[in-house]
């Protein structure tokens, strides 16, 4: 039988019918009246008749329908099926696709991530996509290394040691829930922290002398700008809980009548449920700030918009304007001023101030405690301290 030429099979035309160019040896060109022009291979294995499909021309030029035709036909004579090696083939490539660092992250985030605050996913995210992706995304995690991990971290640590630090954590993390699901037998990024330069231990700055807190309440109180912000620094001193968590507050958190703020786990860094008892000074603010949030499911709604939460620099930006610097007192040094004068000069147990800023607390028995741990203590806790502040703005502690 004569064999195909090249420019038969570029020449070759569809007809009403399908129709087929034999090369010989089971090897045939199938013509569909679509215009596609098909690679086929006719054989027998088993007793029954099956067809191994090659490829598609021009994709699939003679030459290599010949050789993959010679291949598939090597394989019947052994008792393989060259369909069944094709397709295995096809899966084991799949599972190694899947077997990326990028995909393993991907699916990580996406189950692991699932319940953490938005802050910290997007965080997350844009070190996974900026720092660890382009070096390490197409790698199969079980060619992953010590060396080649540091590496990208030393990229990372050129520009920042605590982002490196958190690359490094982020890396463990996926390589370990890699070894959890059996694709990897070792996580090799465990103990890479070591090799990088330590971060510096930051303190958020804050007062916590009355006399310079006296002096904040007296100007927080006269500030003339923007009216949700100046609620929201209001509360936040107040509340004393992180600035992300205040500016995100929402209406339907809060619990009118029994004087609570309570935030799901999805809002909390501490992955928690937490309540927050609200004293009555805040329950005044909160009503003067519903003049300004009117239609919004926001307490803090966006000056451009109100479907947005409070810009993250509302606050900070008033401590600025008010002249309070940056090295003074910042919107999260809240937190570290009220648990320190609650502790050192109303003499609360630090128990209560740890739960009341949302920190995991255990028990003697090491068991962490529930979100409504101590809430009467701590509702009175919170009632005295409001009460504190007020007596601060009406007389000078110098006197």
């Amino acid at each position: 039988m004569q064999k195909l030429t090249a420019i038969q099979v570029d020449k070759a035309k569809p007809a009403d019918k399908p129709r087929k160019l034999t090369d010989g040896r089971g090897l045939y060109l199938y013509l569909h009246p679509n215009g596609g022009k098909y690679w086929r291979y006719d054989y027998s294995i088993s007793g029954k008749r099956k067809t191994f499909s090659i490829g598609t021309y021009p994709d699939v030029g003679l030459a290599d329908a010949r050789l993959q035709h010679q291949a598939a036909r090597e394989a019947v004579a052994r008792g393989e099926d060259p369909t069944e090696l094709k397709r295995l083939k096809r899966l084991t490539q799949n599972i190694a696709a899947g077997e990326t660092f990028e995909a393993i992250a991907t699916e990580w985030f996406e189950t692991h991530m699932a319940d953490k605050s938005e802050s910290y996913r997007s965080r997350s995210l844009r070190i996974l996509k900026k720092d660890l992706f382009p070096p390490l995304g197409r790698r199969p995690v079980s060619a992953l290394a010590e060396p080649e991990i540091l590496l990208a971290l030393r990229v990372v640590e050129r520009r920042t040691v605590d982002i490196a630090h958190r690359a490094c954590q982020l890396t463990s993390q996926v390589l370990a829930y890699a070894r959890i699901t059996g694709r990897l037998e070792r996580n090799p990024a465990v103990g890479l922290s070591k090799a990088l330069k330590r971060t510096k231990v930051r303190h958020y700055p804050a007062l916590t002398d009355p006399k310079d807190l006296r002096r904040l309440l007296l100007a927080a109180q006269d500030y003339r700008g923007l009216g949700v912000v100046a609620i929201a620094l209001r509360l936040s001193i107040l509340l004393f809980q992180r600035p992300g968590e205040i500016r995100t507050m929402r209406w339907d958190e809060i619990d009118i009548e029994k004087s609570r703020w309570v935030r799901a786990s999805v809002n909390q860094k501490s992955n928690r449920d937490h309540i927050t008892p609200l004293p009555l000074q805040a329950m005044e603010l909160l009503e003067q700030a519903k003049h300004f949030s009117s239609g919004s499911e926001y307490v803090f709604p966006n000056a451009r918009g109100k479907s947005r939460p409070m810009s993250d620099n509302g606050v900070r930006t008033a401590l600025r304007t008010l002249g309070f610097d940056k090295d003074v007192i910042c919107p999260h040094g809240f937190r570290a001023m009220g648990r320190t004068i609650l502790e050192e000069r109303l003499k609360y147990r630090s128990v209560l101030i740890e739960l009341q800023i949302a920190h995991k607390v255990k028990d003697p028995m090491g068991d962490t405690y529930n979100r409504t741990a101590f809430i009467d203590e701590r509702t009175e806790m919170m009632q005295t301290w409001a009460d504190y502040l007020d007596a601060l703005i009406g007389e000078d502690p110098a006197e």
